[in-house]
């Protein structure tokens, strides 16, 4: 695969073969997202698990301290006081049956989380095959299927984000945005590790985290010393 001039140059910064520290490996992102917009930073985690076996998921939420630099739009189903309340929270879409009916007609999904209060989950259930693909299905796992609506789509807006290995038992996750220097990036990085760290399945055998690599949207990966995440 070919790159460009600009990724070359950030490729050389980066030492082949070698697994820097978390907070060398911040610093690096930093200086290799050199695009014309602010890139994003994720984290790519490979972990010793096997997700066929629901004893062996690992999937949950976090707030990250300093965000993710991103606008977060959020759709509450949720009828009566409930969805009251989170308008007043700032939720960017709200309601009942005519928003499922919306994404379900005209094949609607200008959002990013979807929030809904347990009530409503035998109505959102109907959009699991547009939802689940896409990662949006709420769960009370995540925190997207809860009462306190309000209080979700707050942690929502301030930068909650949710982790769930995909098929190849690998999380991403954003971590923030290049602009965010290296200490907040740091700050977020380990909120997010120590999350998906505390949820190691008691099921796991070996090494738990068996890689990690941080890389900005247009930059090379930096691999990580995982040795300090205390397999």
């Amino acid at each position: 695969m070919k790159h460009g001039k600009k990724y070359n140059e950030s490729a050389k910064l980066i030492e082949t073969g070698k697994f820097y520290d978390v907070n060398e490996a911040v610093e690096l992102a930093v200086k290799t997202g050199t695009a014309k917009f602010d890139e994003t930073v994720e984290i790519h985690v490979r972990l010793g698990v096997d997700s066929r076996h629901a004893d062996q998921q690992v999937r949950g939420a976090v707030v990250l301290p300093n965000g993710t630099g991103k606008t977060v739009r959020i759709l509450v189903i949720a009828k009566g006081d409930k969805a009251d309340a989170a308008q007043a929270a700032g939720a960017d879409y709200v309601g009942a049956e005519e928003m499922i009916a919306k994404i379900q007609n005209e094949n609607w999904l200008d959002f990013d989380v979807v929030i809904a209060t347990p009530d409503m989950m035998g109505l959102v259930g109907r959009l699991g095959k547009v939802l689940g693909p896409r990662g949006l299905m709420p769960t009370p796992k995540a925190g997207t299927v809860t009462p306190d609506v309000a209080r979700a789509v707050a942690e929502a807006k301030a930068g909650k984000i949710e982790y769930r290995l995909d098929k190849t038992n690998i999380i991403h996750c954003p971590i923030g945005k290049v602009s965010f220097g290296s200490e907040k990036l740091q700050e977020n990085f380990d909120t997010l590790m120590g999350a998906i760290i505390k949820a190691k399945p008691a099921a796991t055998k070996g090494q738990y985290v068996k890689s990690c690599v941080l890389a900005t949207t247009m930059g090379p990966g930096i691999k990580l010393n995982v040795a300090k995440f205390g397999n």
